[in-house]
């Protein structure tokens, strides 16, 4: 087998998984939630590690998984500003393939990720510099430490949408970040009693023996295969979605 057939091989693999982990649809459909999660990549030892954080036992949603920080798009992602925009092909990227495309979208998701990430992990990412007019709120607060967010370094990894009829549906974008962004760090964000109650670097290798999501799973997957690359933009970017019960993945 040559090297594009294995890979072509591992990824229809990703979509048959998703497929063979289908899970119960009992609820009422609701149209998907734009949201953004943040890998934070460190790869400054031998072997690269990823940044997971455990979701508290009692929510509702995907309780004691271990995830990438994020959440969805808020207003004030849209009004924040960056000191460097995102890569061209990156923003051209994530306005593929949106039932309503906007030049400020891959923006506010970009955006949104880092903000999500600074209000779950007290991670402050970005360089030093002032934001102009930050918006009230966590961006506020993210701006009294005198950071600003640099968009210019970020990779677009993957897209998946959660299928119909599940509690919860996102419309999730996976970004990714080198852990040199890390600016400032706040104690006391992460406890026994907040969203995430625990935060570990993790191996990449040893990560899928972590109690994940099944999506989560597959991105880090897909993560390995960015980083055997380069991590070069160009690289297709996968979007996974599912139609009448079969998970398909499409590059953008």
């Amino acid at each position: 087998m040559t090297d594009k057939a294995a890979v072509a091989s591992k990824e229809h693999d990703n979509a048959k998984f998703m497929t063979a982990h289908d899970r119960e649809r009992k609820w009422p459909n609701v149209r998907p939630k734009l949201a953004a999660t943040l890998i934070l990549l460190d790869r400054s030892g031998d072997a690269p590690k990823v940044l997971m954080g455990k979701r508290h036992a009692g929510h509702k949603f995907m309780a004691g998984k271990f995830v990438f920080p994020g959440g969805r798009i808020e207003a004030a992602d849209r009004k924040a500003q960056a000191l460097a925009p995102l890569p061209a092909i990156v923003e051209e990227k994530l306005a593929k393939r949106r039932v309503k495309p906007s030049k400020t979208t891959g923006r506010a998701l970009a955006l949104a990720a880092i903000r999500e990430t600074f209000e779950e992990t007290g991670l402050v990412l970005g360089r030093p510099g002032a934001m102009e007019n930050p918006p009230e709120g966590d961006w506020a607060d993210y701006a009294k430490h005198g950071f600003a967010p640099d968009l210019s370094e970020v990779r677009f990894i993957a897209r998946a949408i959660t299928p119909p009829k599940r509690p919860k549906r996102f419309d999730t974008t996976f970004l990714c970040l080198d852990a040199k962004w890390i600016a400032h760090r706040i104690e006391g964000v992460v406890t026994a009693d907040t969203e995430l109650v625990e935060l570990v670097w993790v191996p990449l290798k040893e990560a899928q023996a972590l109690d994940l999501p099944h999506i989560t799973s597959v991105v880090l997957k897909e993560l390995e295969g960015r980083i055997a690359d380069g991590m070069k933009h160009e690289h297709p970017t996968p979007f996974y979605y599912e139609k009448q019960r079969v998970w398909f993945r499409e590059e953008l």
